[in-house]
């Protein structure tokens, strides 16, 4: 199949890559620098420059495959505004390239702030809708999508998405706490972080290009919930820091924009995904990439 990636050199995008092209896949992937293009071109990837903001060559990549991987977001945390309108603008176009095709579009979402207090499942909605939401509304807008005649299905990732070479959040998390000195954990550490490994992640993907229905919510989820105590201690042990408590008025003071995110209890189940697709993750814990020396670079 002629799958069109977006996202395509980037930490989960690789890993998708090279699933798709093991698997027998022709991928197209959106380049928006020179090093991104050779890369893929090494891997026996075609290359389409633009980026996400190129609204004309992510519809003509939509146009020309017969299946279309959105996983690029500018990820721009302190200005969202720029990242949900790109997401946004981004979705709707490739949305508006498939329309009336019954083709594939399986896009990137996220398991963070779909439920509060107990564990999140597929059956949850995304509560995000509308362009000023997270993401802009892109999961509930791509679904929308369905009734147009696209195949779409979101890929909710783990926060987490960990391994060798990680620049995410516990990149971010490792690198805050060598500069202060100490790993924290916000208030008591029992607010869970679900995680999972690239590779798994990668496979998840290919599995869902060939087995998932039209409007599936899918969840890349290995562990559940990693409470963020265990986190702060593993954090602790890989770089020999001492591990505290944050209360609960200083988590923005301590770790900036990332505390919201460290804060949440975000526990998710991927029973469902596991069943439909018969996906069983194989990477390493989380706590076993940090003891293995992962984020030390």
């Amino acid at each position: 199949m002629r799958v069109f990636v977006t996202g395509a050199s980037g930490w989960i995008g690789s890993a998708v890559v090279d699933d798709l092209l093991a698997a027998g896949h022709e991928v197209t992937g959106l380049a928006r620098s020179d090093a991104s293009a050779a890369s893929l071109d090494a891997k026996g990837a075609r290359v389409l420059r633009g980026d996400l903001d190129d609204l004309g060559s992510i519809r003509a990549g939509a146009e020309a495959a017969e299946a279309v991987v959105h996983l690029a977001n500018k990820h721009d945390f302190v200005n969202p505004a720029n990242s949900n309108a790109a997401e946004r603008g981004a979705v709707q176009t490739i949305g508006d390239a498939l329309a009336g095709s019954n083709r594939p579009f399986l896009l990137a979402s996220g398991v963070a702030g779909l439920t509060q207090g107990r564990v999140a499942t597929e059956a949850d909605p995304s509560p995000f809708h509308g362009p000023d939401s997270p993401r802009g509304g892109s999961e509930n807008l791509a679904l929308e999508f369905v009734e147009r005649g696209v195949h779409s299905v979101s890929l909710r990732f783990a926060p987490t998405v960990h391994g060798t070479g990680d620049h995410g959040f516990i990149a971010v998390l490792s690198a805050i706490a060598r500069d202060k000195g100490v790993s924290g954990y916000p208030g008591d550490g029992g607010n869970r972080w679900p995680a999972v490994h690239v590779r798994d992640a990668g496979r998840l993907v290919t599995l869902a290009l060939a087995k998932a229905p039209a409007g599936a919510r899918l969840h890349a989820v290995a562990e559940e919930g990693v409470p963020t105590r265990e986190i702060a201690e593993a954090i602790g042990r890989a770089f020999d820091l001492p591990v505290a408590p944050i209360a609960a008025d200083d988590v923005l003071g301590h770790w900036g924009w990332i505390g919201n995110f460290f804060a949440m209890d975000a526990a998710t189940s991927s029973a469902a995904t596991r069943e439909l697709l018969g996906w069983t993750p194989t990477g390493p814990t989380l706590v076993e990439d940090l003891a293995a020396g992962a984020y030390k670079s």
